[in-house]
């Protein structure tokens, strides 16, 4: 592997930059299609797609009823490309296509804002460490509007960076962050990243001539973007829209506060930009108020503030992985080298141990043996049958043999520890992806409950009343097999109630018959139960 960042400014080798944009397209693609829609997030936005593909693009709805969390701008790209692709692809997996393509847009601008800021080895730098850090891995490859709102944060920081230089330019692309963000999660995001052009509006590199009229232009591309779908909403469903905006208003609420949990969620999902990035600060630390470091502080502050006044979760803490990447672009570079030789040799041996250890989980589950792992597979997913995919087996040979030449290989150089570790991050999800993926997705699709379901249901079940019953498990009935519910106060009449409750729930039920009980494969705390009401 070619040498990314030598001592001389210039561009990098053009090998190095073919290169990373080759692994960042292979752990974009990686886990994006090839599995059944998965609880929680993934089902649910898939589903509102879904339901925006059959006719309804203004309101959000999850298995025919209004689902007014975040606003459309992800699901209305992925039913988009649900039908370009749905043909070719199953329906979710073509839907899903979208988080790769604002997947590919955030790493994109966040290349463009470390060449921006820090030169064209920091471009090559910014994204690799963020498809490095753990807290973007999985978000990042399921249906997440929390995606875009990565690459409107992304696309505002962007334009932050250029603000200083070419004012006009800089609000424009301000404003654009602001609302693609807003498209993509909501009032929240906006907040922040407001929050962080409020704060560097109090900098003299931001008040230069032409300041104001930038922040004029910034509003002016904000609310473009932001008021159409407001309000039109409004003007065709205005009760609907007094509940999302409601919903927004209580979005900006405390709803957490710092905690354990929050400590521990981004010990593990900021790794490794955040120690990188506090590296980078220290080294910085005389010349904080420069405009450079500056501005990233000024992005992480807010961003920070708001995970932890929400409840601990990890998209909760995305926003702040932003300008935490480019912080540790600024910093991986010039770590001592005993801290790099030990980050290094931390990243190797910890992937090398969790390849064999995949291989080894990828044999028993296609071969049997050794049996005592292969029972270890067989118990969470019961009935499970492996078929061979050469395809899948070369794939996980060709990137366990790109692994061991990259350890081999690799030529010394400041940027090694951090390059192998988002290399070796990305081969382990890809072997992942190859050698387990059908067994996952076995035992995390309700493909199988769902079909029991309807076939107990019969041709014509009429009305189907639920009780407890989740919006995941909602909506994966409605997606697979048709199967539309009813809330209490709709269901007098229905003859039919399903209702999800835990398997030591007593059965017998007032009223009702009990037809069929399912769950997915191995769930042991979890129960589907059809009733019929007795005659």
């Amino acid at each position: 592997m070619p040498d990314l960042t030598e001592s001389n400014p210039g561009p990098a080798p053009a090998l190095a930059r073919y290169g990373a944009l080759l692994l960042c397209a292979i752990w974009l693609l990686a886990g994006v299609v090839g599995h059944d829609p998965w609880k929680t997030d993934d089902i649910l936005h898939l589903g509102v797609a879904f339901g925006m593909s059959a006719g309804d693009w203004l309101v959000p709805r999850l298995a025919g009823d209004p689902w007014l969390v975040t606003p459309p701008l992800y699901h209305w790209v992925a039913a988009l490309s649900g039908k370009l692709f749905g043909g070719i692809l199953p329906w979710h997996d073509a839907a899903r296509l979208a988080s790769l393509l604002f997947g590919a847009g955030f790493l994109a601008i966040l290349s463009g804002t470390a060449r921006q800021m820090q030169g064209s080895r920091a471009a090559l730098a910014a994204p690799l460490l963020a498809i490095g850090t753990l807290g973007l891995l999985v978000p990042m490859h399921e249906a997440q509007p929390a995606i875009v709102a990565l690459l409107g944060f992304g696309i505002s920081l962007w334009g932050l960076a250029t603000w200083r230089d070419q004012p006009m330019r800089g609000g424009l692309l301000f404003g654009v962050g602001l609302g693609v963000s807003f498209l993509g999660a909501g009032l929240d995001s906006v907040i922040i990243q407001g929050a962080s052009g409020l704060i560097l509006a109090l900098h003299p590199a931001w008040r230069q001539r032409g300041s104001l009229a930038a922040w004029l232009v910034a509003i002016a591309a904000a609310l473009v973007l932001i008021l159409p779908w407001p309000l039109l909403l409004k003007a065709q469903a205005p009760a609907l829209f007094e509940v999302w905006w409601t919903a927004e208003k209580l979005s900006l609420e405390l709803r957490g506060g710092f905690s354990l949990d929050h400590i521990e969620l981004l010990a593990w999902a900021s790794w490794p930009v955040l120690p990188l990035a506090m590296w980078s600060v220290w080294l910085e630390r005389r010349r904080l108020f420069q405009p450079p470091t500056l501005l990233l502080l000024a992005a992480t502050a807010p961003a920070m503030l708001a995970f932890f006044a929400d409840v601990s979760r990890p998209t909760a803490l995305m926003p702040a992985l932003v300008p935490l990447s480019l912080l540790a672009a600024k910093g991986a570079d010039r770590l001592r080298r005993g801290a790099a030789n030990a980050f290094d040799w931390f990243g190797m041996m910890t992937f090398t141990l969790t390849a064999g250890l995949i291989w080894l989980g990828g044999i028993a589950i296609l071969t049997g043996e050794p049996a005592r792992v292969a029972k270890n597979f067989s118990k969470p997913a019961p009935g499970f049958i492996a078929e061979v995919s050469f395809f899948a087996i070369l794939i996980a040979i060709a990137v366990s043999v790109a692994w061991i030449a990259v350890m081999l290989r690799t030529p010394r150089s400041p940027w090694r520890a951090a390059a192998r570790w988002s290399i070796g991050l990305s081969m382990i999800w890809v072997l992942l992806m190859a050698l387990w993926l059908p067994w996952i997705d076995y035992g995390k699709s309700y493909r199988r409950a769902s079909a029991e379901i309807h076939h107990a249901l019969g041709a014509n079940p009429g009305c189907i009343a639920r009780r407890g019953l989740g919006l995941a498990q909602r909506t994966s009935l409605d997606y697979f097999d048709g199967i539309r519910t009813v809330s209490a106060n709709r269901a007098k009449d229905c003859r039919h109630l399903i209702m999800q409750t835990s398997p030591r729930a007593d059965k017998a039920l007032p009223g009702w018959t009990l037809v069929r009980e399912s769950s997915r494969p191995g769930d042991k705390n979890e129960r589907l139960r059809l009733y019929r009401r007795a005659d």
